[in-house]
């Protein structure tokens, strides 16, 4: 019997109370910091940490002279990223949209912020999307006995951890293939028989300009520029659809084939991915590139566009302030180098290889980071799921 099991059975055989959250913490909603307290970046005078609702390093708002929470506390997003927890072990200033738990002596901050995670947050479906104190107080949870709320955290703690370890080496393996793509890439510094040609001299091109097209709930899947990510479409970042009978006229300007190379031109400018199915429908700000040279191979050209050169490139011929944008006529003209085809074929070969380890859902880091999270999920929701002991 494992060492929770154990606890259990001394402490809570029958198992454990459950209160609302107003009952076990000290729940506040976050405030307005004023102006002249305020200061985006670290100093001696302003060093107190300001977190709104965001996730990770995007919940850092700025930074003011006076913590508002100084205990160990849970945040919960009260708006956006509705119902993300965070715990917080420094003294912080929260702002709107953040919604503050400080447990009492009955519970662990960190058993709490599990707790959150196992819970769906009821939305009203009316009016503004947000959670408010009053809901989150009403919400029953489950308090063990102290000495089982830190065998349960201890557990979920090694399964962050192991995360946070393969998370770790999948940063240090995407800034070596980053590396090693721009080197390689760099072929006119190896290779003397180089060519430099423009886009438009060795591609078919396609710009899906026109009118925004109409949208269905289900039917043909339509790639939009949030779908073009480094070098694949992501199908899970943005789901959109056309009717079949729309399909014709909306790639009326040229259909899809396997290996083509797609570019955004706006919002984002420059991402870049290569068509892996058929059956899909592009929309406005992307073009489409299609080798028409045999000396040139569409598995080389996703890589040459991603890279470090061609993009540096890419933005300066941009326009814009906050959201830059290229125009086509500008994008055709810019130039790739275009080595030897066995060279292409090596090339591609190697990035090919760190492209699966950092970037496949289905094989590499990403899906073993995948699968721990799935193991946490599971884990964590049954080590939380408590038998009520009855009144």
């Amino acid at each position: 019997m494992s060492k929770l099991e154990d606890l259990i059975k001394e402490l809570c055989p029958d198992g454990v109370e459950y209160k609302t959250v107003g009952e076990i913490c000290a729940l506040s909603a976050g405030g307005d910091v004023p102006k002249n307290r305020y200061s985006k970046i670290a100093t001696d005078d302003y060093k107190i940490p300001i977190y709104s609702n965001g996730v990770g390093d995007n919940a850092l708002y700025g930074y003011t002279d006076k913590a508002k929470i100084k205990s160990d506390c849970v945040t919960v997003s009260a708006r956006g990223t509705i119902g993300y927890s965070e715990l917080r072990t420094q003294p912080f200033y929260p702002i709107v949209r953040l919604i503050c738990a400080v447990p009492n002596e009955m519970m662990i901050p960190k058993f709490l912020k599990y707790v959150f995670e196992t819970i769906t947050f009821q939305i009203p479906k009316t009016g503004i999307p947000q959670l408010t104190v009053l809901m989150i107080s009403n919400i029953m949870i489950p308090v063990p006995p102290i000495e089982v709320q830190r065998e349960i955290v201890r557990i979920l703690d090694k399964f962050t951890e192991l995360t946070a370890e393969l998370t770790a080496e999948l940063t240090a393996r995407k800034k070596q293939y980053e590396y090693y793509r721009d080197k390689l890439l760099n072929v006119e510094l190896r290779i003397k028989n180089v060519e430099w040609k423009t886009l438009d001299e060795v591609c078919d091109i396609v710009d899906y300009r026109g009118k925004t097209p109409k949208k269905t709930n289900e039917g043909v899947f339509l790639v939009t520029a949030k779908n073009i990510r480094k070098g694949y479409i992501d199908y899970e970042k943005s789901k959109e659809y056309i009717s079949a009978e729309d399909y014709n006229i909306v790639m009326r300007r040229g259909t899809l084939k396997i290996g083509d190379v797609l570019i955004t031109t706006e919002a984002p400018c420059g991402n870049v991915a290569q068509v892996d199915r058929e059956d899909i429908a592009l929309a406005q700000r992307v073009i489409k590139y299609r080798s028409k040279d045999k000396h040139l191979s569409n598995d080389y050209l996703k890589y040459i566009l991603l890279g470090k050169n061609f993009q540096d490139k890419l933005q300066s011929a941009a326009t814009g302030g906050t959201v830059k944008g290229i125009k086509g006529s500008r994008l055709h003209k810019l130039t790739i180098p275009i080595p030897p085809l066995d060279e292409q074929e090596r090339i591609v070969s190697i990035l090919d290889k760190f492209d699966k380890l950092c970037n496949d859902l289905s094989q590499g880091i990403p899906a073993e980071i995948e699968l721990r999270k799935k193991q946490y999920e599971y884990y964590r929701d049954k080590l939380l799921s408590f038998k009520a002991k009855a009144v």
